[in-house]
C-alpha cells in the first residue's frame, strides 16, 4: 500500500509544531547545560579545555523569562562582530527557549521586513532554532556542564572570587 502526498503531509508536524518542538528541546539543553533558573544575572564562562570557551551572559531575570547571549566571543574579521552569538529568551512557564537572534544587536525586523509574510517569519525562526538546537547539542557533546560554568567579571574572563 501506498500513500499519497497528501496522506504522507498528514503524519509529519508542521512547521509550527516543528518549531514548538525546538524550542522545547533547547530550552531543556540550556537548562541542563547551564542550571540558568538557579543563576543569577550576569557574566559566566564556560571552560572544559578545548580553547574554545562558551561566554554566557544572563541579562535578565524576570517571573517568567530569562533573556541571556551565548556566544564564543570570536570576532568575525570582515563585521568585527562576535560570531557565532545567539540571544536567547527563556521562558521558564512554558519551558521554551526562543533564539531572538544570531547576530550581535540585531533583531528580528533588521533581518526581515515590517511586512514579511507570516511564512518568511516562520521560515526565519525555524532557521535560528535549528542553529541554536545543533549548537547546544554540540555544547553538550563537548563536556559544557553547569560545574563548567564560573562567574567572571564583565569585561574579563576571569573567574570571581568565591
Amino acid at each position: 500500500m501506498y500513500l499519497s502526498a497528501r496522506e504522507i503531509s498528514a503524519l509529519l508536524p508542521g512547521r509550527f509544531s516543528l518549531l514548538m518542538g525546538l524550542q522545547a528541546e533547547s530550552f531543556h539543553r540550556l537548562e541542563r547545560l547551564f542550571a540558568l533558573r538557579a543563576r543569577a544575572p550576569g557574566a559566566y564562562v564556560s571552560d572544559v579545555g578545548d580553547e574554545m570557551n562558551v561566554h554566557l551572559e544572563l541579562r535578565e531575570r524576570h517571573a517568567y523569562t530569562l533573556e541571556l547571549e551565548l556566544t564564543y566571543a570570536f570576532h568575525d574579521p570582515d563585521t568585527g562582530r562576535r560570531a557565532p552569538e545567539a540571544q536567547i529568551r527563556m521562558y521558564t512557564d512554558a519551558r521554551l527557549a526562543e533564539a531572538l537572534h544570531c547576530h550581535p544587536g540585531r533583531g528580528r525586523w533588521d533581518v526581515l521586513d515590517l511586512r514579511a509574510p507570516p511564512p518568511l517569519i516562520l521560515r526565519h525562526r525555524l532557521r535560528m532554532a535549528s542553529f541554536l538546537s545543533r549548537w547546544l547539542e554540540f555544547l553538550d557533546a563537548h563536556g559544557h556542564a553547569p560545574h563548567t560554568l564560573v562567574a567572571v567579571s564583565a569585561h574579563h574572563d576571569e573567574p570571581l572570587p568565591a
